[in-house]
């Protein structure tokens, strides 16, 4: 589980709110155009990205700021293709302009408690009401499949609410919601980062990081 993750600052303005399909898709078409042969023309499934972070709008936009990065967690072995690829490029996210450029390498730190802004499972035809409750239980399941032994909440926002989000994927919404996992073991909380929980996390879902990082995610 030797994995680095790679940070770019941006040059540019705004972005969608909802912008991780996009991203990944930019991401993707800058795979297919490079003449690397060692990585196949799709993002690896060990290859995960995050949204990125911004001021919101009430018009589903952000404003990025200084603080705003693309980041990317890859197996240490990839860090150099990653790094070489992504360095000074731009990408149009749907129709928004940004420039990846200073590119710093990191690695994870453990901590007790981590946070998603957005955790996706494929849950059956169910009331809606108990959607919180399938939700959690599909946590729980995936937590033990990684052998961790933690507990999982339902975020809520600043206004009190459960932390419920959706992700855009082409023409469909895809539900889920912000996850809170406490009690975590350094080992466990590594493991928790690097696996993450959920799936579509090439769009930017499952990726934990510690709950001190809040001002950075968006």
């Amino acid at each position: 589980m030797n994995f680095l993750e790679i940070q770019f600052a941006l040059r540019g303005k705004t972005l969608p709110a909802d912008h991780g399909y996009a991203l990944y898709s930019a991401v993707k078409q800058l795979v297919q155009r490079s003449e690397e042969s060692a990585i196949p023309i799709n993002l690896p499934a060990d290859v995960r990205l995050c949204s990125i972070s911004g001021i919101p709008d009430k018009d589903g936009m952000i404003y990025l700021h200084r603080g705003s990065r693309m980041r990317l967690r890859c197996p240490a072995d990839q860090v150099q293709f990653w790094y070489r690829l992504l360095q000074n490029q731009v990408l149009d996210i749907r129709g928004h302009l940004i420039r990846l450029i200073q590119p710093r390498l990191t690695l994870p730190q453990p901590s007790e408690t981590l946070k998603s802004r957005l955790v996706t499972f494929k849950l059956e035809a169910i009331d809606h009401a108990e959607v919180p409750y399938y939700f959690l239980e599909s946590c729980k399941k995936g937590l033990e499949r990684l052998e961790i032994n933690a507990q999982a909440l339902i975020d809520s926002t600043t206004e009190g609410d459960l932390a419920r989000r959706t992700l855009q994927v082409k023409d469909k919404k895809i539900l889920g919601y912000g996850v809170v996992v406490e009690g975590l073991s350094d080992e466990d909380s590594l493991k928790l980062q690097w696996h993450g929980l959920g799936g579509r996390q090439h769009f930017g879902c499952g990726w934990f990081y510690p709950a001190r990082e809040e001002a950075n995610v968006s």
